[in-house]
């Protein structure tokens, strides 16, 4: 009776071991076998911003080295959490990924009462492919050439001046905040819907400067529409190598960039996250292909190995939960 009794009891159990081992077998396949359908590309952000151009700029090469194809899907919606809480409950299986940002993945956390996804703990981090620096730029029609002009400026004309973004929490206003900070001055924030109509309000004089995307930028500065102050980011831009970082312009220790990383949905295998690394890395390496990105004024990265941005995302979000909280934003939405 005790053999009996003990074979019904461990039979069930050598069935569901093995019915374990069948499964994770197939999964060891689909992984080495990965990718065999073509994989989306969600960017949370509207069509023709940074984070959009940055994934069409990476598509064609990457499905050219895994191949299989790669489709950019727009997503935009909620300053980007739509699209990232899209692909926090996808299948995890490697063939929806997200260009997540420091908005979505770093800011956002702070910024919001609660998110419909956890960055800590519903993505498979990939590969940071991407910084994305601003350009602090002021109408011309105002007396400043410089940081310490605005500075003086400020400080002479107590509440006159108005800084513009893409949207109430969005970077761009976090980094005028983050220059608040630093100088100790005082702006009225003016938040649009993005910032495409921020800087053509700031050129028509409707706003005094603007923390702007570089790529759109740029040719208002070369036509004298709008003045360029400094750089968000600690280095030169190679694109516009004359325009001085913010740290060395009047503001020391000013050092902040957007970023760009490719995540997936937790849970996907390891094997599969690594294949997706290994390609995005060579693409971003590509000479042209890194000539593309900086002429569009992103700064292209050679990613830490998967197991390490998780960390790199801790860090950012804790670096941005002060600025949003010393700007009174923090649970504001």
């Amino acid at each position: 009776m005790r053999d009996g009794t003990r074979m019904r009891c461990t039979l069930p159990a050598r069935l569901l071991i093995g019915f374990c081992g069948l499964i994770l077998a197939g999964q060891s396949s689909q992984a080495d076998d990965y990718p065999t359908l073509r994989i989306t590309l969600i960017a949370p952000w509207p069509p023709a911003g940074a984070i959009d151009t940055l994934c069409r700029e990476l598509a064609p090469g990457v499905g050219d080295r895994l191949g299989q194809p790669i489709v950019v899907e727009d997503r935009p919606g909620a300053a980007s959490i739509i699209g990232t809480a899209d692909v926090a409950k996808a299948k995890p299986d490697g063939y929806t990924l997200l260009m997540g940002g420091s908005g979505a993945l770093a800011i956002s956390p702070t910024l919001y009462r609660s998110l419909p996804y956890d960055p800590h703990k519903d993505f498979a981090p990939i590969a940071l492919v991407a910084r994305i620096p601003f350009v602090l730029v002021v109408n011309p029609a105002l007396p400043i050439r410089s940081v310490p002009d605005l500075i003086k400026y400020a400080q002479d004309h107590p509440g006159a001046l108005t800084y513009g973004s893409g949207g109430v929490g969005s970077p761009h206003q976090l980094f005028a905040e983050m220059f608040k900070a630093k100088t100790g001055i005082e702006m009225t924030h003016v938040p649009y819907k993005g910032t495409a109509p921020a800087l053509t309000d700031l050129i028509a004089g409707q706003i005094s400067l603007l923390f702007a995307d570089v790529a759109p930028t740029l040719p208002m500065v070369s036509a004298g529409k709008v003045r360029a102050l400094g750089v968000t980011s600690a280095i030169r831009l190679p694109s516009a190598p004359e325009i001085p970082p913010l740290r060395e312009a009047g503001v020391p220790g000013y050092d902040a960039a957007g970023w760009g990383m490719v995540v997936a949905p937790a849970h996907t295998p390891d094997l599969i996250v690594g294949k997706l690394h290994d390609a995005f890395g060579a693409v971003v390496a590509d000479g042209a292909v890194r000539g593309k990105l900086i002429k569009l004024g992103m700064v292209p990265q050679s990613s830490p190995p998967p197991d390490k941005l998780q960390s790199f995302i801790n860090d950012e979000a804790a670096r941005w939960a002060e600025i949003v909280r010393s700007a009174s934003l923090a649970g504001t939405e």
